[in-house]
């Protein structure tokens, strides 16, 4: 890999983490389109440190509160009803479901799932359940002529069903093209919670399971399966353009729908199908050998 090609992958990655429409599927198809040898899953775990340390960064005070309340709630009875504390310990429930089912189907991940006709089925799926997921938030919020505005849930009505069922939403992003954004969003919306409390707990819930994969995956940069240097550079522009998109999409979503990206996801699926199909585009373009 080349450093201009990290460069373009990295900036990619910071864009597309956070948005609900799937990094690793933008990094594949970077890939497929320039014509470059697919990145790969490990490529893509180690620079998701990059967007994650952004994550770290953006919401420390969040974070520095749950940390606290958690170690504080081993040993003191009376935190464990605290909100801070619950937080700690949904999010490690919640980070289940993606650490069984990745070591489970890792070989799938990093082989199978890769095929692009897979992933742009998945972008135009996921973002067809992202639409309705919005369209039923709108309604609860604007209410109707026969009927009042519904009010949605907040991260303090959080429990551990609920938590689950956002790490389950959560490990359906380890078929490229479905997005830990869009899938988590997708399933808070559709239990009842605000745009803005399902992105929170999402990028929350997100950071354990995104470092772990991330930790996990650096043995195969020390075994040669990954360029260090690149890569590190790739992580660097990640943490910078993250940072940035992370502020611009919490600002973004207490005001506006997920529409934009609903209607991206689709238009991109439909494109990447039609490319295949006329034969523009291999399923396996720029697929790795190793």
């Amino acid at each position: 890999m080349s450093w201009f090609e990290s460069f373009i992958l990295g900036l990619v990655q910071g864009l597309t983490e956070f948005l609900p429409i799937s990094s690793s599927a933008h990094l594949r198809l970077t890939a497929a389109f320039a014509g470059w040898q697919d990145p790969g899953a490990a490529f893509t775990a180690i620079t998701q440190i990059g967007t994650e340390a952004a994550v770290l960064i953006y919401f420390r005070e969040d974070i520095g509160r749950i940390v606290t309340a958690w170690f504080r709630s081993l040993t003191d009875k009376a935190m464990r009803s605290d909100h801070d504390a619950r937080m700690g310990w949904l999010v490690i429930v919640g980070s289940i479901p993606i650490g069984v089912l990745g070591v489970t189907f890792k070989d799938q991940i990093e082989g199978p799932f890769r095929d692009l006709r897979l992933i742009a089925t998945t972008l135009i799926v996921m973002g067809v359940v992202l639409g309705v997921a919005d369209r039923l938030a709108a309604r609860d919020e604007a209410g109707g002529r026969h009927r009042v505005a519904r009010e949605r849930k907040t991260l303090k009505d959080l429990g551990v069903r609920d938590g689950l069922i956002y790490g389950f939403c959560q490990a359906m992003a380890l078929v490229p093209g479905v997005s830990r954004s869009g899938a988590t969003i997708s399933g808070g919306l559709l239990m009842g919670y605000t745009r803005e409390s399902a992105a929170r707990y999402s990028f929350l819930l997100a950071v354990p399971a995104v470092l772990a994969s991330g930790v996990f995956e650096l043995k195969d940069a020390g075994e040669g399966h990954v360029s260090w240097g690149p890569t590190i550079f790739a992580t660097l522009v990640a943490f910078g353009v993250g940072y940035a998109v992370i502020s611009w999409f919490m600002r973004f979503i207490t005001t506006k729908s997920f529409m934009p990206f609903v209607v991206y996801r689709i238009l991109l699926g439909i494109v990447i199908l039609a490319l295949v199909g006329f034969g523009v585009l291999s399923p396996h373009a720029g697929e790795s050998a190793g």
